[in-house]
């Protein structure tokens, strides 16, 4: 069980998140998303990855796991409609998810 401190340390991070995916976004984009909305992609991109399976893959020879930001891009847009929270660009869910990427690649999490 989480403790109020790693909710809190949680919390905080996906503020640093949505913070640096809002300063990726191409600029006609960073209007087209509120705060809540990008907080809504990363959960279902968090819900991606465990449901997945992707977090339990093999790594390659050189210690990566292949991710196919296609395949999440797909995710986030299927559940976003099934959860009638709008139909998106595919084009523009995939600078969100491009930018959570690159906020881990940021604090060393992933290459």
């Amino acid at each position: 069980m989480m403790s109020k401190d790693d909710f809190l340390l949680d919390d905080l991070d996906d503020e640093k998140t949505v913070e640096f995916i809002k300063n990726y976004l191409p600029q006609d984009l960073k209007e087209k998303f509120s705060d809540d909305q990008i907080y809504y992609f990363l959960d279902l991109i968090d819900e991606y990855y465990m449901e997945s399976g992707v977090l339990d893959s093999s790594t390659d020879s050189d210690g990566f796991i292949d991710i196919d930001l296609d395949e999440i891009v797909e995710y986030v847009i299927k559940e976003s409609k099934k959860d009638d929270m709008g139909e998106f660009d595919p084009e523009d869910i995939l600078f969100v998810v491009q930018g959570e990427m690159e906020y881990g690649n940021s604090l060393g999490l992933v290459e």
